[in-house]
C-alpha cells in the first residue's frame, strides 16, 4: 500500500466517523447527559478538522480525496447514553487501528501527524469510558 493509498484509506475512515458522530450526538440529550453531549461534540470537531487535514495531505500527495459516501450505517439501538458512548469508543478503537496502518506506510510529517492522532483517539477512547489497553489499535500485541 503506497502512502497515497493509506492517506485515502484514513479519510474514508473519518468521513464515516463524522458522520457516524452526527448520528451519536442526535441520539445523545444534552440536558439529560450534558458531559456525554460535550464529548461527542468535541469529538466530532476534532475528526472534522482531522478530515480537513486529510483532504489537503492527499491533494499534496497527488491524489483527489476521495469523497464521502451518501450514507454510513449506523447501529439503531443507541437509546441509552451508554450505548451512545460504548458505539463512540468503537469508532475511535477503529480510527486508531487505520492511524496506526498510516504511521506505517508513511515518514515524516504524515507519520508525526498520524500518530498523534492516534494517540488522540486512544485517549479520547478511554475518556468515552474504555478500559486503557497496552497496545491501542494492535489487539494482537494484547498478552505478548
Amino acid at each position: 500500500m503506497s502512502v497515497l493509498d493509506a492517506l485515502q484509506t484514513t479519510l474514508a475512515d473519518e468521513h464515516a466517523a463524522l458522520y457516524a458522530y452526527g448520528v451519536l450526538g442526535a441520539r445523545t440529550s444534552q440536558a439529560a447527559s450534558p458531559e456525554l453531549f460535550d464529548t461527542l461534540t468535541s469529538g466530532y470537531r476534532r475528526h472534522r478538522a482531522r478530515r480537513d487535514q486529510l483532504r489537503l495531505m492527499v491533494g499534496d500527495a497527488g491524489g483527489e480525496p476521495v469523497a464521502a459516501a451518501p450514507a454510513y450505517d449506523v447501529a439503531n439501538a443507541l437509546r441509552r447514553p451508554q450505548q451512545v458512548a460504548r458505539a463512540a469508543q468503537l469508532l475511535e478503537a477503529t480510527s486508531v487501528e487505520v492511524l496506526l496502518a498510516l504511521v506505517a506506510q508513511s515518514s515524516g510529517a504524515v507519520r508525526e501527524w498520524a500518530l498523534t492522532e492516534a494517540t488522540w483517539s486512544a485517549t479520547w477512547e478511554v475518556r468515552l469510558g474504555a478500559s486503557a489497553t497496552t497496545w491501542p489499535g494492535a489487539p494482537e500485541l494484547d498478552g505478548a
